[in-house]
């Protein structure tokens, strides 16, 4: 995959900054959606800081407002709408200058209704977030909109500066789009297709992050066990470590990095050499994502998930029998088209016999531009709702029961600083990513230590320090 070149683009960055020099000017952010949008919004930021803007949670402040959006759900046109309407004054009473980026500007139904209807100064697409300090410094000389939204596939960006709000914990993106085409997913279309970073750059990247005192990465893709897939099969890969299973060894090896995740992989694309390199590594994380969507056969067809119920339960299973102690989280959608009773049923047994630490359950919206939102048999909303009521109470049972196994275990946490529930408390999170709270010096901050578990609490785990 080539590489874009963005000296031209980081010469912005200085032009921008020197026309903001001595204005004391700030700058408020807003990020729509997953971990991937959350790693751009960290660039967005790098960039905008060194353009001589400083972060400000309190809008009001702002004289640069940001979205980064989000369409994978369809309350999130809703929230942008809304938040466009609230800024609308801000931009009246003192020249606020509006930026919107992000998957949702890849469609053009909604760019369409964002010129009509609403006030704004830069629009950039996921394929043009390099070209925002060009779009900005053109917005601000010609005092004029400008729209830069590319409909390709993109190119990888190496070199922009980042901005990341924490210190101990990094994600690091190691690969761009999707080839999977699931029918209610809208992500191909707004992300492009699969192209992968070169495993020099990644580990560059996590590198001087170990150095900077980073101690947990998380590996970041919309299809992470498919890297490199696509440059191989077209026999332009001429890196050495060419599959995720040799990136995941690469990455292990690199002192000061305890401890590895990742997110988002496929099940079709979970190997063995992956699974292997799971069981082998000490520092990669024995709690693995493995999206489900829906235990019904029939409508993981319609879904185009390609893997069946049974094939779904094997992989567990051998994952199980290869990985000593592995937990599982999960993605659930609820009230897909032509879901009947009997196909729900199946997503429930499905919960019942791997007992899932997560699930992350969504009530399908239907997503212009998808195949599934053209698919007769759509799901009323009552049924939709009363199947997900049923299935979070499923899930907070087998919750409950999970929770009660951790208590008198010793787990290895990385402390992450003062509870949100309890500020007397620290946190951290196990390896299976539960929150725990326990008492302690802040000395303790972004390093691991051993917790005892004593008490669980539906959301979280209680525990105490064994050694400090």
């Amino acid at each position: 995959m080539t590489k874009i070149n963005i000296n031209e683009e980081l010469e912005y960055v200085e032009k921008v900054s020197k026309i903001n020099e001595g204005k004391n000017l700030k700058y408020n952010i807003l990020t729509m959606g997953c971990q991937l949008n959350e790693n751009d919004s960290e660039k967005i930021c790098g960039m905008v800081e060194k353009m001589g803007y400083t972060k400000t949670d309190d809008i009001s402040l702002a004289d640069l407002v940001i979205y980064n959006t989000c369409c994978v759900r369809e309350n999130a046109e809703e929230k942008l709408f809304g938040k466009l309407g609230e800024v609308k004054k801000l931009k009246e009473a003192k020249g606020t200058i509006i930026a919107i980026g992000g998957c949702m500007m890849q469609e053009k139904h909604i760019v369409d209704k964002i010129k009509k209807s609403y006030k704004y100064d830069v629009i950039f697409g996921t394929h043009t977030l390099h070209k925002f300090p060009k779009d900005l410094y053109n917005a601000i000389i010609e005092n004029k909109r400008i729209t830069d939204i590319l409909d390709i596939d993109g190119e990888i960006i190496e070199g922009l500066p980042i901005k990341r709000d924490d210190n101990i914990r990094a994600s690091v993106t190691i690969m761009n789009g999707c080839n999977n085409f699931c029918t209610y997913c809208i992500v191909p279309y707004v992300r492009g297709r699969e192209r992968s970073r070169s495993s020099e750059d990644i580990l560059k990247e996590i590198e001087d992050l170990a150095k900077a005192g980073y101690k947990e990465i998380t590996l970041l893709g919309q299809n992470v066990n498919s890297y490199m897939r696509v440059e191989r099969e077209k026999g332009i890969c001429t890196d050495k470590i060419n599959s995720f299973a040799k990136l995941l060894r690469e990455v292990n090896k690199i002192d000061g990095i305890e401890k590895i995740r990742f997110i988002s992989p496929h099940p079709k694309d979970f190997t063995d050499d992956v699974i292997e390199a799971i069981r082998d590594l000490d520092k990669v994380s024995k709690f693995i994502h493995l999206p489900l969507q829906s235990g019904s056969t029939n409508i993981l067809k319609t879904m185009n998930r390609v893997y069946t119920k049974e094939e779904y339960l094997n992989l567990v299973q051998k994952m199980k029998e290869k990985i000593p102690n592995v937990k599982f989280s999960t993605d659930i959608i609820v009230g897909f088209p032509e879901e009947n009773e009997e196909d729900f049923e199946n997503t429930l047994d499905v919960v019942r016999k791997v007992k899932f630490e997560q699930i992350f359950m969504f009530i399908y919206s239907r997503r212009v531009g998808t195949p599934a939102d053209k698919m007769e048999n759509q799901i009323p909303e009552e049924i939709k709702h009363k199947r997900f009521d049923k299935l979070k109470k499923l899930y907070e049972e087998i919750l409950a029961e999970n929770n009660k196994e951790y208590i008198g275990t010793t787990q290895n946490i990385l402390v992450e600083g003062y509870s949100k529930i309890n500020s007397e408390f620290l946190t951290g999170r196990t390896d299976t990513n539960k929150v725990v709270i326990f008492k302690g010096d802040s000395k303790l901050i972004g390093r691991f230590i051993q917790i005892k578990i004593i008490s669980e609490h539906m959301w979280y785990l209680k525990g105490e320090i064994l050694n400090e």
